[in-house]
């Protein structure tokens, strides 16, 4: 483990190689699983705040169920998360006309229509944060559906934290980043 800050890095993060690969797991990782994309407290006024300028380019069914259920959902842990349609898609995700899921929220930044990218539980996918009273705890989510991620990683020689260092600086900050930078290089020296 890698401790910086108030922050408990998994190992794997500094060791596993990965880069996803859209055109094999075709977005995934928007339809797989139980529940939506978690969302933090303070992410809840920005997914209302941006619906209008979002709304063009989601899915009829996806409006449908933000329509009724709302921006952000409360799980039986009490904990908040996307929207899902029918059990599945996020609400906020879309088809490309290749088939690939893609995010109706990032499809809107891309264009200039809003400043904020996506939960940040998304972009730093596939690690998940756990949220602990003294810190917070950042392991890699070992899932089948991101096999051919590990695989392109592997090829290319990225490994997690360098595929993820945009979302790791959002989150954490330049000055985290480059703290872990240096603890991964002291530890390949050892």
């Amino acid at each position: 483990m890698i401790l910086i800050e108030n922050t408990v890095i998994s190992d794997d993060i500094a060791e596993k190689f990965f880069v996803c690969d859209l055109l094999k797991c075709r977005g995934a990782c928007c339809v797989e699983g139980d529940l939506g994309a978690p969302l933090e407290d303070d992410e809840l006024p920005i997914m209302d705040e941006i619906l209008d300028a979002v709304k063009p380019y989601l899915s009829p069914e996806g409006l449908a169920v933000i329509e009724k259920e709302g921006t952000y959902v409360k799980d039986w842990e009490g904990d908040f998360s996307t929207p899902v349609i029918e059990g599945r898609e996020c609400a906020f995700a879309l088809y490309d006309d290749k088939g690939i899921l893609k995010c109706g929220i990032e499809q809107a930044y891309f264009d200039g229509k809003i400043s904020w990218r996506k939960p940040i539980s998304c972009h730093l996918y596939p690690i998940r944060i756990s949220k602990y009273d003294q810190y917070d705890a950042l392991n890699y989510d070992r899932w089948h559906i991101c096999s051919d991620a590990c695989s392109h990683g592997e090829q290319l020689g990225v490994e997690l934290y360098k595929f993820l260092k945009e979302p790791l600086i959002r989150k954490y900050g330049e000055a985290w980043y480059q703290e872990l930078l240096e603890e991964i290089k002291d530890r390949q020296e050892e």
